[in-house]
């Protein structure tokens, strides 16, 4: 921080003492002059990305942009401005047509989603009243389409399963009826799946998914829906998930990353997902599978690779590599 002097001090100073105090002083001054400049234009860049155009092209072609910065002038497109001043070359002449609107994009828009026919007609009475008895004639409908959205609701199904009894034997038949889901849950395979499209296609988590279900009376807790994924999983799609990793590790190389996310919220404690993909010059489509695990070095997560000799090139907390070279 500067000294302060007072008028006693600066009269008892000799000639070259303030000769050096002011030029000190100058310095100091055209130091903060350029540093005051420069947080104007960073002020005037951030006000122009938050509320200028999206776009970076001026109204008029070769227009310099500038503003006045402590009586100085500071160009944002001087460079723009002054290369399409020193160019020499004839800019072509692109003739720009307006693209013609594709016929019938409507139809294919449409095209395999049902129509309900809502007809919107008139009384005899009130034809007659208008053009007296038997003085009209009805012409071809005027046809207008719009989409029609019915909002999600939620019903209980009932499912009374008969049950027969033989009178003369102690065989008892129940007659033939869908398979649950998950035996003692109130879950259907209609509410699994639109619990989880919500929450892996949509991004929409379960708490905000609990929200809506109590909009529309139904108290169904983010607890239960998550008790619901994992059972739901664990029953049908594990088998599925190590058919995945089965055709994954068939293949010669493998990408590998790790993310870290936390679990529960243990505190101190990281865990990881670990996906893992094939190159697509292997494979056409890509093939995900992830897993977690908890964070260090012995408990990172690692790719096994059977039948092959493979290797992993981790770091204390990046698994960076990983490869799997068939035997």
């Amino acid at each position: 921080m500067a000294s302060k002097y007072t008028q006693e001090q600066l009269n008892s100073l000799d000639r070259e003492t303030l000769t050096r105090l002011f030029l000190s002083q100058q310095e100091q001054l055209e130091n903060i002059d350029h540093t005051l400049q420069l947080v104007l234009e960073q002020m005037a860049d951030l006000k122009r990305h938050r509320f200028g155009r999206s776009s970076e092209k001026h109204e008029t072609e070769g227009q310099v942009s500038f503003m006045e910065v402590d009586g100085k002038i500071v160009f944002f497109n001087e460079s723009e401005a002054v290369a399409a001043e020193e160019s020499t070359e004839e800019p072509e002449d692109v003739s720009r047509t307006r693209p013609k609107k594709k016929q019938g994009k409507r139809e294919e828009d449409l095209e395999g989603i049902p129509v309900v026919v809502v007809e919107h007609s008139m009384t005899d009475e009130e034809l007659e009243d208008k053009f007296g008895k038997d003085g009209f004639k009805q012409l071809p409908d005027e046809v207008y389409r719009r989409y029609s959205f019915t909002p999600a609701k939620i019903e209980v199904e009932e499912h009374h399963v008969k049950v027969y009894a033989g009178k003369e034997t102690e065989e008892v038949v129940k007659a033939p009826h869908p398979q649950t889901l998950l035996r003692g849950s109130l879950v259907s395979p209609s509410l699994e799946a639109a619990i989880m499209n919500a929450k892996y296609v949509n991004a929409v988590p379960l708490y905000r998914q609990e929200q809506e279900f109590q909009r529309m009376g139904v108290p169904i807790s983010r607890q239960t829906m998550a008790n619901w994924v994992i059972a739901a999983y664990q029953r049908w799609f594990s088998e599925f998930f190590q058919l995945l990793r089965r055709e994954l590790l068939a293949n010669s190389i493998l990408h590998a990353d790790e993310t870290t996310l936390m679990v529960l919220r243990e505190p101190g404690r990281k865990s990881f997902m670990c996906g893992s993909t094939v190159p697509l010059e292997i494979l056409s489509g890509q093939l995900c599978c992830t897993t977690t695990s908890p964070a260090g070095l012995e408990s990172a997560p690692a790719i096994s690779c059977p039948d092959s000799q493979g290797y992993c090139t981790q770091t204390a907390t990046r698994l960076t590599t990983a490869s799997c070279p068939r035997k």
